[in-house]
């Protein structure tokens, strides 16, 4: 709304007008029109939150935390001490500077930019009012933007076309001498051109505003400060960013053709669907061509020598001579599998290998486990969940199923989502980091993370990864678990009646709990339209003291995130201490030698104890097996905290004894116990620190 207030000759505009029936006084006379804009689109988020979240929205619109790490795609603060504009001024000065960064910024975003927000606080917290007007610069400006995608990461800042004069001067003043001509199909015209990787066109909105304001404000790069990049060190090895690899699409669009094509197996193929999670874009490393998988030798590059097997659920059609019995269909499809790697050898000359878990094919530098889907698998697919053959699926059958179904919903929010990838490998990574690989599966990390882009009310959904990040953190801390179930309505097709359904199921899987007859089943209880009751991905683990500790670091991770972006420095070990975790935690810590590790290149930071006592000792060697991963040697003794990412430290918790009586001879002998986990890991155990005894 625009207002006009008459003054002799003189005509002032107001985008916005609050005023008594005088209309005397506009209340709203500092508003800006961005102001008004922003202000309209969070209306409009409320309207949503009373219309679509419980009981009105009144958790997400009055309960939740709303600042500028979470609200804002990006962030900046000025630093603007010294600056003879604002120093020892005036409120009046500081908002004209306001406007001004405002404009530029605006300017200079454009279309990239849904909104932003320019704020100076004037003075901290603990100012004494004696100080005066003299402290007026020692705070930040702090500058949040909303983006645009996919506006936002486009490579070109487009100008007008040749022969627009007026336009084209105005543009050249601007831009100076960044902006150039350029030739497209729709004719000449000035343009700024980003240019960078597509994997790092999230760093175009630093280099426009960065640039914007050190040319029309006079502004040096070490005093804007951005919150962009600042984690992506958690993300890259050997030089390398994690982005995609084409050639894994083009391998397996290969290998699936190759396999329907198949002639001499009893039944044809019908489907081919990969399960891995390096398909759906949120594989923290996504697998690159092994030299050693094509048997080519790597020069004189050190590379690991483990390959990963990405999994591939393949269907076959139709047929009445399976086998009822459960063992005898495994079997069946184990000698299917067989056949079907020794005629992709006799056709295509493929090597495979078989395993228990099925069948490994290697192609063009990749290995692909293939597995298949049974007969009674498909009436799941087909949704017969009623149906007395989907009774007796078989656990393997229901868990392809299961990777099936999650696969194809997240590979459709991905596509709807650009930044969901890059959030999920952000939020993995720290899982890991702080050892928490053996509490939660992936799955369960994607569908976490899917719930913040579905149900991102009171906010719109994240367009960059820290705020997406800060997000999941948040969740992850501030959900009640016990109490309340997260439904991740992925496809938005859930109806009243699903969630009632998976209420009760909750409900059940509290009961236990409650009367005191049993123990919490899926305390991280994760709905789905394709699994109501969470039995996939969080049945037995985290339990609830791990879900607690969960907690408790996701707190203290995102509590220091906010305090980075407000506050922080521009050194870097202020953020790598969000993927730091204390050692000190644990009542026992193993060290691992990292040479030994399955790929040593990932290792974030070298573990260091400077506590505990020193049980064991052993040196690195070529022979040993990695039996202590899987607990196997020491199942009731304690619990295994490890990062299956790349971490040289696994963490040990004592198990408590629920008999009544006690076993005191393996308590007396805590030490004797770690020696033996030294022997058991033998080559691989660089040392064993004890840092606290079990409770008596």
């Amino acid at each position: 709304m625009i207002w006009q207030k008459r003054k002799g000759r003189d005509i002032e505009y107001f985008p916005a007008v609050i005023c008594d029936l005088s209309a005397h006084f506009n209340f709203a006379y500092r508003m800006t029109k961005s102001g008004l804009m922003e202000l309209q689109n969070e209306a409009s988020l409320a309207l949503k939150c009373i219309d679509k979240c419980k009981e009105g929205g009144f958790v997400e619109l009055f309960m939740t935390k709303v600042d500028f790490p979470a609200k804002f795609d990006y962030c900046m603060r000025l630093n603007l001490k010294g600056k003879a504009e604002v120093s020892g001024q005036d409120n009046e000065s500081w908002r004209v500077y306001e406007k001004k960064v405002h404009s530029f910024l605006q300017e200079g975003l454009g279309e990239r930019a849904k909104f932003v927000r320019v704020t100076w606080r004037n003075t901290s917290s603990t100012q004494s009012i004696s100080d005066g007007l003299s402290v007026l610069d020692k705070e930040p400006l702090m500058v949040g933007i909303s983006i645009s995608l996919p506006e936002a990461f486009d490579e070109y800042t487009w100008g007008p076309f040749f022969g627009n004069k007026e336009e084209g001067l105005k543009f050249q003043k601007f831009w100076g001498d960044k902006a150039e001509l350029y030739q497209f199909k729709s004719g000449t015209r000035e343009c700024v051109l980003w240019k960078c990787k597509p994997s790092k066109r999230y760093h175009i909105i630093k280099w426009v505003t960065e640039y914007v304001l050190m040319r029309h404000l006079s502004l040096s790069q070490e005093n804007i400060m951005h919150a962009v990049h600042q984690l992506d060190f958690s993300l890259v090895h050997d030089n390398e960013d994690t982005g995609f690899n084409g050639s894994l699409l083009e391998s397996f669009g290969t290998l699936s053709k190759r396999l329907r094509l198949l002639s001499e197996v009893p039944l044809a193929i019908s489907s081919v669907q990969p399960l891995d999670s390096a398909f759906r874009h949120t594989s923290v490393f996504p697998p690159k061509p092994h030299p050693l998988v094509n048997g080519t030798k790597a020069g004189n590059k050190i590379i690991s020598t483990s390959v990963p097997s990405l999994e591939v659920m393949i269907q076959l059609e139709g047929s009445g001579n399976w086998p009822m019995d459960d063992v005898a269909i495994e079997k069946t499809k184990s000698a299917f599998l067989l056949r079907i790697g020794e005629c992709l050898q006799k056709d295509y000359g493929m090597k495979y290998s078989p395993s228990e878990e099925g069948v490994d094919v290697f192609i063009s530098g990749y290995v692909f486990r293939l597995k298949i889907l049974h007969e009674r698998g498909l009436d799941l697919l087909n949704g017969q969940s009623e149906s007395y053959q989907v009774k007796r699926v078989s656990p393997t059958d229901k868990h392809l199923f299961m990777r099936s179904q999650h696969s194809s919903m997240i590979n459709g929010l991905s596509g709807r989502y650009p930044l969901y990838g890059p959030v999920v490998q952000l939020a993995k990574r720290w899982i890991s980091a702080h050892l928490f690989s053996s509490s939660l599966m992936e799955e369960a990390i994607e569908l976490v993370v899917a719930y913040i882009f579905q149900n991102s009310l009171p906010f719109s959904a994240p367009c960059s990864q820290i705020s997406g990040f800060m997000r999941f953190l948040r969740l992850l801390s501030e959900h009640d678990w016990m109490f309340t179930p997260l439904i991740v309505d992925i496809n938005e097709d859930m109806t009243s009646d699903d969630e009632i359904e998976i209420n009760e199921k909750f409900s059940l899987s509290r009961k236990a709990y409650e009367e005191g007859t049993g123990s919490v089943t899926s305390a991280m209880y994760l709905a789905t339209a394709y699994d109501k009751s969470s039995e996939t991905w969080t049945t037995s683990s985290p339990t609830v003291s791990e879900l607690k500790r969960l907690a408790v670091y996701a707190k203290s991770s995102s509590n220091l995130l906010a305090k980075l972006i407000t506050q922080g420095q521009l050194d870097s070990y202020g953020w790598e201490c969000i993927f730091r975790t204390p050692l000190n935690n644990y009542d026992a810590v193993i060290l691992v030698h990292r040479d030994k590790l399955s790929y040593p290149e990932r290792l974030l930071f070298p573990s260091q104890l400077d506590n505990g006592k020193l049980v064991a000792q052993g040196k690195a060697s070529k022979s040993f097996e990695p039996l202590l991963m899987s607990n196997s040697a020491f199942p009731d003794k304690f619990k295994l905290w490890y990062d299956s990412l790349g971490g040289d430290a696994i963490g040990l918790t004592w198990q408590k004894d629920n008999s009544k009586k006690r076993r005191r001879e393996d308590d007396d002998d805590v030490a004797g116990t770690l020696k033996d986990v030294g022997k058991v890991g033998k080559g691989f155990v660089k040392s064993v620190y004890l840092l606290k005894e079990p409770r008596q």
